[in-house]
């Protein structure tokens, strides 16, 4: 090949090269569930780059992609109560990057949003709550603690970030404060238990005191009706007769007894048998 054909080769070549630097330092791509930031010689663009390809300035200007996806992370704040009792409480936080905040959180703060922004206000905000309540309520109301933290937080925070929930994960407190919260705990069990015996008892009473009430003017109703409608009795007599006349035989302690039962007294004694005599003794003889 002659000289002016290698140098020919070599110009193509270098144009080719230059094409595909310029194509690739003049292009870029964002990510699904990010947001691009525009920087022109040290100049920030005031609009966000969609997700997607774009065109840029080769060389002069640069894409820095920020996550606008919910993020997680994990975190650990060492907390006072209000009765001076040391708590550590490890929680997670969940947040992410408004689209609308995306330019302003790369011109103003610098590193993870996370560390810079969200980790400091959720601590402060839960310092705050604890030491407005005993060791003993932090531990009882957790929820509610969470809840007073998370308000506090994003009110702190502001529309900068989005923080969407604080999960409380574990609250650690010292050992003597766990076993005097635990004894407090197991008297006040046996105080309810005891209280319940207490009520179950006066609600049993109460229950035999009613019926005897109900029972005592049961009987004074019946009396009182007893005396206004003698032939009553009578008519309940009649109700409950068999259909047996009865009798009264013997002398001082009178015995009632029924016809039937007096007839087959007698049958039983007609077939009784008889009672044997004993023989007459024969006549001594006569003495001469």
């Amino acid at each position: 090949m002659s000289p002016q054909g290698i140098a020919k080769l070599i110009g193509v070549g270098l144009l080719i090269f230059c094409g595909v630097i310029m194509a690739s330092s003049g292009t870029f791509v964002v990510k699904p569930g990010y947001r691009g930031v525009e920087v022109t010689m040290g100049r920030v663009s005031p609009t966000y780059k969609p997700e997607g390809f774009g065109l840029r300035a080769p060389f002069i200007t640069t894409i820095t992609q920020i996550s606008i996806r919910q993020q997680t992370a994990e975190d650990k704040a060492e907390c006072y109560s209000a009765d001076l009792q040391q708590i550590t409480v490890d929680l997670k936080v969940l947040f992410r990057v408004p689209e609308s905040s995306v330019v302003k959180l790369f011109q103003e703060f610098y590193g993870d949003p996370f560390q810079s922004l969200v980790a400091p206000r959720v601590q402060e905000a839960l310092k705050e709550v604890a030491a407005l309540q005993s060791a003993e309520q932090i531990v009882k109301n957790r929820e509610a603690i969470k809840t007073r933290s998370l308000e506090i937080a994003r009110r702190k925070v502001g529309p900068l970030l989005v923080i969407e929930d604080i999960v409380i994960q574990n609250i650690a407190l010292t050992k003597e404060l766990e076993h005097a919260i635990e004894a407090k705990m197991v008297q006040e069990q046996e105080a309810s238990k005891s209280k319940y015996l207490q009520q179950r008892v006066q609600i049993e009473a109460d229950t035999a005191v009613i019926r005897a009430k109900g029972e005592a003017e049961s009987i004074m109703i019946r009396g009182d009706a007893l005396k206004q409608n003698p032939a009553f009795v009578d008519l309940q007599i009649v109700d409950k007769w068999d259909g047996i006349a009865p009798i009264v035989i013997g002398g001082g302690d009178k015995v009632m007894m029924s016809l039937q039962d007096l007839e087959r007294l007698k049958s039983q004694k007609s077939h009784a048998p008889a009672t044997p005599t004993q023989p007459e003794k024969p006549n001594a003889p006569a003495r001469r």
